[in-house]
């Protein structure tokens, strides 16, 4: 019989890439990590292992039997959910990766609501982007990642994992200057020659951001590169650059520069939670997706309230 440790060693090897990495992950030295591997192939045999330059890659047999750890684990976070179903009050620490923009705006109400229903929940969160926080889920460094996906560029859906629909949120071009009526797709081509600020190379909302341009027959000068809304609105308040903003932003402040429609298509961004398959029941994952949820209709109730932007 294979022992589920050295599956799991073999699991994270598969995600996080290299030995240095799972050693770094769990603690433990390479060497350890390379002596347990060892083992496991010795448990199969079979070789799992396979050098590529200085790396190593896993065999077709490996692969078989990550699968095979997947289902395990699978069951075993359902064998956790039901039992802690079976509890009256929720306990545990649960771990959260945001990105900026929901972590200021829906985070702490979020937060709030399960400390005043669930006191003895322990909840950890970290900023993250999702291009780095979907790995991180699927490597079991967190239990839940709120994520994002822009228009016309949906997201990668590991099978391993299960989303559930957060909210919509509403896009605007933000730009020097005052608001105009010019139709979405003019005013876009109006700031051709504009300074831009953008997220940097490699995330959706960069690719998002350059395939809005192109569509518009320009090529944007993107002087500027940041993961942090709030310094693309404080570069586009003072003149400096032309930003793409959430309405996830004005949830932290009221709007205070001009805002501008952007064409049909492109609109708004879709937020959700994902979360590993098989804790989806689990009552500490439920009890913080109602929590988002809750904060989710609190802020829609405030931005109703805020007076527009001029």
């Amino acid at each position: 019989m294979f022992d589920l440790h050295r599956l799991r060693l073999l699991r994270e090897l598969k995600h996080r890439g290299t030995l240095a990495a799972v050693a770094s992950a769990l603690s433990y030295s390479p060497s350890t990590i390379s002596q347990q591997l060892a083992l496991l192939e010795s448990e199969a045999g079979v070789p799992l292992l396979e050098p590529v330059g200085r790396r190593v890659r896993l065999t077709p047999q490996a692969e078989i039997l990550v699968a095979h750890t997947e289902a395990l684990l699978e069951r075993l976070e359902q064998a956790e959910a039901d039992i802690a179903t079976s509890l009256t009050d929720l306990v545990g620490t649960m771990r959260i990766a945001s990105f900026q923009t929901a972590a200021l705006a829906l985070v702490p109400t979020a937060l709030t609501l399960l400390r005043n229903a669930h006191p003895l929940l322990r909840v950890h969160v970290t900023q993250m982007e999702r291009e780095s926080a979907v790995p991180a889920l699927l490597s079991r460094d967190f239990d839940l990642v709120i994520d994002v996906e822009y228009p016309g560029d949906p997201s990668p859906r590991p099978a391993e994992l299960e989303q559930e629909d957060l909210c919509e949120d509403s896009l605007h071009l933000a730009r020097p200057g005052n608001a105009d009526s010019s139709a979405p797709q003019e005013a876009l081509r109006a700031l051709a020659d504009h300074p831009w600020i953008m997220e940097p190379e490699g995330t959706v909302a960069r690719r998002w951001s350059m395939t809005l341009c192109r569509d518009a027959g320009f090529e944007p000068d993107v002087r500027y590169e940041s993961t942090d809304h709030y310094l693309h609105l404080r570069l586009a308040e003072q003149g400096h650059a032309v930003a793409l903003l959430p309405a996830l932003v004005w949830q932290v402040c009221p709007p205070t520069v001009a805002l501008h429609p952007l064409p049909a298509g492109h609109q708004a961004r879709r937020l959700f939670t994902a979360v590993r398959r098989g804790s989806c029941q689990h009552p500490a994952i439920q009890a913080i997706r109602q929590a988002l949820r809750q904060a989710v209709r609190q802020t829609s109730r405030v931005a109703d309230d805020s007076p527009p932007s001029s």
